[in-house]
């Protein structure tokens, strides 16, 4: 055990194979067979460990290389460790191959072929939802783990390079933050037993003393951090118990809300327009194999558009801006516009692709349209909302500055028909020290369909939690 435990130190990547000079040196490699076939003279296997799009060839001599019956299980699917010779291959569509050294090859988890279900064809992403414990072996769900790899580690980035400081808030609360209801209940109580009686529950004996829910957004906790250390941000777990079954929802998702003390919806603007493009323009950068591979086979023309819109000024306009843009237009929209409505995608995307040609910022929207905690303009119509707009998917980012006058901010909750004692620590953060402030979200699976093209939400998510789905 101990000799293996010292070969997986010893392994490379096979991302970091690619990058060798093919001078033939020794190579180790660990990972998994995606094909096997047979020539007079030779085997050949592709290797894949999930480092890299493509795998790496391995070549099995079978005059030289001794008790060929130990590759009998060397199948598709199978787990493998592998000593050979890093060599120039001859092949026209990679630089080098593994020459594997005599009985070089180990199978450490063999696969049945009879029922493995990676089978060599192009499955339907329907089909690979219901194996997600296999899925990532497959091209375009490895690929997107990497980029969500990736992205994620740009938020951080971007965010860590700036000042910000990471706050982990609650999954647990007692708190609406969007004043929606859309909320799973979390008890401790004997619902079974509840139902039956008829009773109604008594929450003074439940876990928590109180109704508890997971969370809908970490943002009302992330605004006590700011108020304290002036940029925050929080990357987390949120969830929203909508029965929407579509390919836009999940039940379960992550969220990236950053909360920024004496900022104010200028400020804000500023910092999502730089958020947007950082994390573009690194995608493109770090996972170039990758996003050519969304190129080609999910979304033709992608590439051209993120780097469009990576390199593009956002315009800003208001939301009455935007319903006169839309109505000047001439155009017919399933939803007919009119000032107070709430913008839907095609008006979303009729503006950001056919009026301005690019990324769009809305503000000012009316205020019974949108959040209590957003700031109240002086013309007591409209409140200082921010919807980041981008081609191809419409509303990528909401934010707003904040209210930070708390006379006003009880007003809010109470037209809300919200009770402001159950938002007590967040009326009284206004009392000591209140500053304007803002912040915005960005629903990171959502951003994921918008980079890599893919058209279902379940498919960028490791684990999609939906309606009637927790499986894995």
């Amino acid at each position: 055990m101990m000799g293996r435990m010292n070969e997986h130190k010893k392994s490379l990547r096979i991302r970091d194979i690619f990058q060798l000079e093919p001078k033939n040196q020794e190579v180790p490699v660990q990972g998994w067979i995606r094909t096997r076939r047979e020539s007079k003279q030779n085997i050949f296997f592709e290797i894949n460990d999930g480092s890299t799009l493509k795998g790496i060839q391995v070549v099995v001599d079978k005059e030289n290389y001794g008790d060929l019956s130990s590759l009998e299980s060397a199948n598709n699917g199978a787990a493998v460790e592998v000593q050979g010779t890093l060599v120039a291959s001859p092949g026209k569509n990679q630089r080098s191959e593994l020459l594997a050294k005599p009985e070089g090859i180990h199978v450490v988890g063999d696969s049945p072929q009879e029922n493995y279900p990676l089978q060599k064809k192009r499955h339907s992403f329907e089909f690979l939802r219901e194996i997600a414990h296999l899925r990532p072996r497959t091209n375009t769900l490895g690929a997107v783990s990497r980029v969500r790899n990736t992205m994620s580690f740009a938020i951080h980035r971007f965010f860590q390079e700036r000042g910000f400081q990471y706050i982990h808030t609650p999954i647990i609360t007692a708190s609406d933050a969007e004043g929606a209801g859309e909320m799973f209940q979390v008890t401790t109580l004997p619902i079974s037993d509840l139902a039956k009686s008829g009773k109604s529950p008594d929450y003074q004996q439940d876990f928590f003393g109180r109704p508890s829910f997971l969370t809908v957004s970490g943002q009302l906790e992330a605004e006590i951090y700011a108020l304290s250390m002036k940029n925050v941000y929080t990357f987390g777990p949120t969830f929203r118990a909508e029965n929407s079954n579509t390919s836009r929802h999940l039940a379960e998702f992550w969220m990236i809300e950053p909360e920024m003390a004496f900022c104010d919806i200028d400020c804000n603007m500023d910092v999502a327009e730089d958020f947007i493009k950082f994390i573009l323009k690194t995608t493109l950068e770090e996972r170039e194999e990758d996003m050519n591979f969304f190129n080609q086979w999910i979304e033709k023309g992608i590439l051209d558009s993120l780097q469009r819109v990576s390199e593009s000024t956002f315009h800003r306009i208001t939301y009455t801006e935007a319903i006169k843009a839309l109505e000047d237009s001439g155009a017919k929209f399933d939803y007919p516009v009119s000032w107070g409505m709430d913008l839907q995608s095609e008006h979303e995307k009729y503006l950001t692709e056919v009026v301005y040609k690019g990324p769009v910022m809305v503000t000012d929207y009316p205020k019974e349209i949108k959040a209590f905690y957003m700031k109240l303009n002086d013309d007591e119509k409209t409140v200082g909302a921010l919807d980041v707009l981008v081609p191809r998917l419409g509303e990528i980012i909401g934010g707003s500055q904040r209210e930070h006058r708390k006379d006003v901010l009880i007003r809010r909750i109470q037209e809300m028909d919200l009770d402001p004692e159950d938002y007590w620590w967040y009326i009284d953060l206004r009392t000591y020290g209140t500053v304007p402030h803002s912040g915005f979200g960005l629903g990171f699976e959502r951003v994921i369909q918008y980079v890599t093209g893919m058209q279902n939400i379940r498919d960028v998510i490791p684990f999609p939690r939906t309606v009637n789905s927790a499986e894995f």
